[in-house]
């Protein structure tokens, strides 16, 4: 079993950084591939990001490429995920999520699930 907890979200204006954390519980979590996902308001929960359980690999949706940074540190049991240029349509509560064995950009395949943090873009 895998607890998850998320951090870092906030209100940033467009331009600015954030850096969300998900902190997990567990002697296994170098064996979890990671994933971070989004919900707006009235919308789908939609994929961001995933790393492979190494953090040798990792995946991005296209409107966030080239912006967002997903990290892992084993040895922390943590997740990262580093958001520049953000943007109004970036806002959202973001979730970590946990997956084996293999990262997938499906929220359908992860296990566990942490609560949620919010991000507000303002304009």
């Amino acid at each position: 079993q895998v607890q998850l907890v998320e951090s870092g979200g906030g209100l940033v204006q467009a331009g600015g950084s954030l850096r969300l954390s998900c902190a997990a519980s567990g002697r296994t979590f170098s064996s979890y591939a990671m994933g971070w996902f989004r919900q707006a308001p009235g919308k789908e929960r939609e994929f961001v990001a995933a790393i492979s359980w190494s953090g040798g690999s990792t995946y991005y949706a296209d409107s966030v490429k080239g912006r967002f940074t997903i990290s892992r540190d084993n040895a922390k049991n943590t997740v990262y995920l580093q958001m520049n240029s953000l943007k109004p349509e970036d806002t959202a509560v973001y979730y970590c999520a946990a997956d084996q064995p293999l990262p997938s950009s499906s929220w359908l395949e992860y296990d566990y699930w942490g609560q949620g943090t919010q991000v507000t873009v303002s304009s």
